[in-house]
Formats: structure tokens, sequence, C-alpha cells
């Protein structure tokens, strides 16, 4: 507390009956220090700290956020007198498989709960559940790390080198380095489905169709409502988010959102996949659809025998794959011709990926499933022929990881390590910024830093930053606290 000063505190809140609504605005006046905290009703949020050159600027600033907020519907509250808002979780149902043959699954790990988050690269593999659980794997399965957030994983995605969790709690946490850190918070009126980051920008598809895209800052730049509702796919590239809704795929264009395009599809849109130069779109009347990037125009047609919870496809399209309700998994070559029809062994695949001839699946009981895709092993097994899967158990003494969500939480060191980059928090236009201190790096240039341990003037060192084509820095390993 500022000496001499009171400290006032103005707590609001928005809440819809239908639900379009349900967040808060709190104002503290500290002295010349305006704190403000804003989110989900129930949720940390987000703080945005200023400081004015006087207690009256502050006192004049903080009465007129105050102003905006009430003239957009937001009253007076006691705080933690209304409940969250309830959050939409993915209802599905999984029937036995009519195949006549099993896949050839290699692994299989059990997470503990309905999972539907899974991301596969070069040396791990992903998978979050419903229970804010994270697990690291190598592709042997072996269990590495554990990562326990706060909320239900909807969904994990890779954007190059970051891997992002988007939660229940309206948060998206940063997993590429051993602390994970809430990199967007999202409005409190958006029910998420599906999440992709593409460059550091944030694409959100929700339950009521809409589209919401946020830059690195964790500020929105542009919302757009579909057709239909239920968006469970969204895709980005430097061309264009393409959006998955119950009455087709959508184009717009990254920068404003314009409408490039719209197909509708044959079924509502359950979940997509992109190459380079299409977007495969696995619906629930049954078929997956490859479409062209450029025109929006369908391309070919993968017809499966229950509806398609996910798909995939190996690198150019050679082969798509999908997973439908009845716990069957299925392969088509380029041209829409199926070549076969397996049981998963586990629950319908509700996420997939496809890597290096195999297919990793996060199945409706809550596994991650490992199955040997090459031709070699699908022949077998359709002779019956299928190795023994290895039930994968948690290592004993598995490191887990919790985000860090205060200031302190940062480990604080007393000098900068060689090679890393120094990097200090700013007051830029009543915003806190962060910008690059160290040499050989554009000083005007933002940094993308997570803003829970955002302290005005203070100084942090980072392992690397790498620039984003959106003309700002990503910070790449341990986030640490310069003394």
């Amino acid at each position: 507390m500022s000496a001499g000063s009171a400290v006032s505190t103005t707590y609001l809140e928005l809440s819809q009956e239908d639900g379009a609504a349900h967040k808060f605005y709190e104002v503290t006046v500290d002295g010349t220090t305006v704190t403000v905290r804003y989110g989900r009703i129930g949720a940390a949020g987000q703080t945005q700290i200023t400081t004015f050159p006087t207690a009256a600027k502050a006192q004049a600033a903080a009465a007129k956020k105050v102003g905006e907020k009430v003239r957009k519907g937001y009253e007076p509250a006691v705080r933690g007198q209304r409940a969250p808002r309830a959050v939409t979780r993915r209802q599905v149902t999984s029937a036995p498989s009519t195949a006549r043959a099993v896949a050839p699954v290699l692994w299989r790990f059990g997470t503990g709960s309905s999972a539907f988050g899974i991301h596969v690269d070069d040396e791990h593999c992903w998978v979050g559940n419903q229970s804010g659980d994270v697990f690291t794997l190598d592709h042997e399965g072996n269990t590495l790390a554990r990562f326990s957030l706060p909320d239900g994983v909807k969904c994990l995605v890779a954007d190059d080198f970051w891997i992002y969790a988007g939660c229940d709690d309206g948060r998206v946490y940063d997993l590429s380095s051993k602390l994970p850190f809430a990199a967007y918070d999202i409005s409190a009126d958006v029910d998420i489905f599906w999440l992709d980051i593409h460059e550091g920008v944030l694409n959100v598809s929700d339950r009521s169709g809409g589209l919401t895209v946020i830059d690195h800052e964790d500020e929105h730049q542009w919302s757009r409502r579909s057709r239909g509702a239920h968006a469970w796919m969204v895709r980005a590239d430097d061309r264009a988010v393409y959006h998955g809704h119950f009455e087709g795929v959508t184009a717009y264009a990254p920068d404003g959102g314009g409408e490039l395009w719209h197909t509708p599809t044959r079924g509502g849109v359950l979940f997509g996949w992109q190459e380079d130069d299409t977007v495969y779109a696995g619906t629930a009347h049954r078929v997956v659809q490859r479409l062209s990037k450029a025109t929006g125009t369908i391309e070919a047609t993968y017809a499966c025998d229950s509806a398609v919870y996910s798909c995939a496809a190996s690198p150019g399209g050679r082969y798509v794959f999908a997973g439908d309700s009845s716990s069957s998994v299925y392969c088509f070559d380029r041209d829409g011709t199926r070549l076969w029809k397996l049981g998963t062994g586990g629950g319908s695949a509700l996420s997939m990926q496809y890597r290096d001839e195999r297919l990793y699946l996060v199945t409706t009981d809550g596994s991650l499933v490992c199955v040997d895709a090459s031709e070699t092993a699908v022949a077998a097994a359709q002779q019956g022929t299928v190795p023994v899967a290895r039930d994968v158990k948690l290592a004993a003494a598995l490191p887990t990881y919790a985000p860090a969500t205060t200031a302190t939480a940062v480990t604080t060191v007393a000098q900068a390590p060689s090679g890393s980059v120094v990097v200090e928090c700013v007051q830029q236009n009543g915003r806190l910024r962060v910008h690059v201190l160290s040499d050989g790096y554009d000083d005007s240039w933002n940094v993308q830093f997570p803003r829970a341990i955002r302290v005005p003037g203070a100084r942090y060192v980072v392992d690397a930053l790498h620039p984003a084509a959106g003309g700002f820095y990503r910070v790449r390993g341990e986030i640490r606290r310069l003394q």
C-alpha cells in the first residue's frame, strides 16, 4: 500500500441468463497505481497494473474504466456470490467395433480420465485428459513427465516448438518449458470447443459457432459467427483460418476475418486436420471430406460406417485415416478407396495423429494408443496376427509440474547465464509490455510473455528468443527473474 493513501476497489459483474456473458471486472486504486483484474466469474482472470503521475490522475483513470463497463451492462456485485459458469463437455458415445480384426496396437497408456488432447512430435507424445493432467511419453510408451493443470484439457496444439493446452478454465497454457504458464485467457463469454495456434496467434472455435482470434499479447483481434453452431474444428495457416461447424467449413482471412469461402459438408463437422494445400473434415454423417484450401472445393470423400470422431493424414495425403463412434479405425488411399477397417481394441478415437507409420489415438476410455500403421503390420492384423500390446504404467517417480500463477513462482537468479537473453517489463501506453535489453535484437518489438508474472520494471532472463512473422519475439526455454 502506498504511504498515506487509502485503497479503493470496485467490483463489477456481467452475467446473462442465456450464458452469452459471465464475467467480472475489478478496479483497485492504491495511490498512483491502478490494478485492473478481469475474466470469467470463478477464475483468477488477468491482471493489468498501470502507474500514473499523481493519485488524482489514477482516480480519474479508474473512474473512466468503471464508467465504460457500467455503460456496457456491468453491475456492482459481491465477489463469490455468483457461481462460475458451467462449461460444455463433449458428450460422446462409443459402440463396439464391427471390424473382424483388431488393429496392431504396440502400446496403450491409460490416463485415468476421459481424454481429448493429443500431440506427437519428433521426441514426445503428449496426451491431456478431463482431470487436467497432461502426460508426456516417448515413442516407445515410457512416461516422462506430468503437468497438472487447474481444469480439464480440451485439446493440445503445437505451434512449431511451442506446445499449448486449452483448458476448461478458459486459459491456454504454454507447456514448452518445465514450468507451464497461462499464455492466453479467453473471454468468459466464449465456450471453448477447439483451438489452434499459428505464429503466436490463437484461434478459438466455440459452442455457438463463433470464431475468436487473439494476438500474441492476449488481446482480441476479431471474431466471426459462422453459419452453424457447435464448431469443433479450427485449423490455421498463413492463408486462412478454417472453421468447421454443423453447417460445413468456412475459411476466413487471417488478417481481419473476411470470408474467403464456405463449403457445406455431408453432416456437421466433428474434427479437422490439415495438410499444406488441403483441409480434412470428419463429419457426423459418416464421412471425411477433403477440401481445397484455395477454393473450398470438395476433392474427395472417404466413407465410414459410423459418425467420424477424428481423422488424420500421412504427409501429402497419401493415406487418410478416420476414427468412428463404433471403436473402429479406417485407412483410405488418397482418392477415397477404403484400404482397411480395424477395431481399436479399446473405445472410439476422439483425436488422432499420424507420424512415421504409426497412428496415435486418444480413445473414449481415456487411453493413448499407439498403432503400427505400416503396410506389413496391418496386413498381418487383417489375417489375425497382432502384437501383444504393452500396457504402460506410470513411472514411480514421475516429475510433475504445475502452472506458475504469480510472479513469486518464478526462480530468481543473481546474474544472466552465458548465452541467455535479458528482457524487461515496461509500461507502454498504459499497458505492461516486455522488451529485449540484450544486444542483437530489435528493442521496438514486444516479447510474448506470461501476464501472470509481469512486474513493472522487473528484468528477466530467458534461454532464447525467436522472431515471429507478426513482428514480435517468442520465449523458448526457462524464464527466471533477474535480481
